[in-house]
């Protein structure tokens, strides 16, 4: 496959991923702000959610002050910021439209037909009375895209590449809002001393990777985020933990290796089986921040291996 053409086909899905990551990351601090807290602790949920995604200085260049509702126009619509969901869902369906030649036709209209309900969406006043419905359909058409996928393509490079784009980013953004999520609440909270807040406000962070009921299945017991950490983290059967995340990167990184590949799947399955053996007690005793920032820069650097030996290199 050409490299250019993988390329489009890799940062189609990562796009499309985003944009849900996004959205979840949204939802849940629409739901968390609706808790009893002072104004300080509500509007530090929304900093902590820029500061996530790196977005806390172009917010700063734009807003003088912090506002839940500035927040939810700069993530979703804000043409300034490349990580919006219009501007991710905008770039999916550029890129599909790139190569609509290696797609089925019903993948390449659910990307065109996403980008043209998401006008109709935001030209409503959709977003700012129901912000949590704009963010389910975000959602919705994310899965729709991945079902098509995997439904109507043929099983070869071309879907290889789109998976390895999918679960980069969402172990990415799994990392991510598991660490500001941990920090955010009170993570000294047992079963005994945890209040109706920190029940609800774990709670909001399980439905934001579609984790509560698989908690419950688990673990049958009460809440608590040392458990939390573990299911996003060490649970292979966890559809978005870090070592669910990282089983398909090296599955498919195996399907599409080339002459000088060996490095980056060495790297990958080096994260891999670090995930794979390890012990949530270990992990909290070394600082679940710092292990999460470390898996945050392999992820990165992995990334970069990928667009290196297989796609169009990132300028640098």
């Amino acid at each position: 496959m050409l490299s250019r053409t993988a390329d489009h086909l890799f940062w189609m899905a990562r796009y499309t991923e985003r944009a849900e990551n996004t959205a979840r990351m949204l939802d849940v601090n629409v739901q968390t702000s609706m808790l009893p807290q002072s104004d300080e602790e509500n509007l530090q949920g929304w900093r902590a959610m820029l500061g996530i995604s790196e977005l806390q200085s172009a917010f700063d260049r734009k807003y003088d002050t912090l506002e839940a509702r500035a927040v939810i126009d700069f993530m979703v619509r804000d043409p300034d910021n490349p990580s919006s969901i219009v501007a991710c869902l905008t770039e999916a369906r550029e890129n599909a439209r790139a190569v609509r030649g290696t797609l089925t036709t019903e993948v390449w209209e659910i990307q065109n037909q996403t980008w043209l309900d998401m006008q109709k969406r935001l030209n409503s006043d959709l977003l700012e009375t129901d912000p949590s419905k704009f963010f389910e359909w975000v959602k919705f058409r994310s899965h729709l895209s991945r079902g098509v996928t995997v439904g109507t393509m043929l099983r070869d490079e071309a879907v290889h590449f789109i998976r390895l784009g999918t679960f980069l980013e969402r172990a990415d953004n799994t990392a991510r809002i598991l660490d500001v999520k941990f920090h955010g609440g009170s993570a000294d909270s047992t079963g005994e001393a945890m209040t109706q807040r920190d029940f609800y406000y774990w709670g909001a962070l399980l439905r934001s990777v579609s984790g509560f009921e698989i908690y419950r299945k688990v673990y049958r017991d009460v809440i608590t985020p040392a458990r939390i950490a573990e299911l996003l983290m060490l649970r292979a059967d966890m559809p978005r933990s870090l070592l669910a995340c990282m089983d398909e990167v090296v599955q498919n990184l195996r399907e599409v290796r080339n002459d000088v590949s060996a490095d980056t799947e060495r790297c990958a399955g080096k994260l891999h089986a670090e995930l794979q053996f390890g012990k949530i007690d270990d992990i909290l005793a070394a600082g679940l921040h710092d292990t999460l920032t470390g898996f945050l820069s392999d992820i990165y650097q992995l990334g970069n291996r990928v667009s290196r030996d297989f796609l169009v290199p990132l300028a640098v």
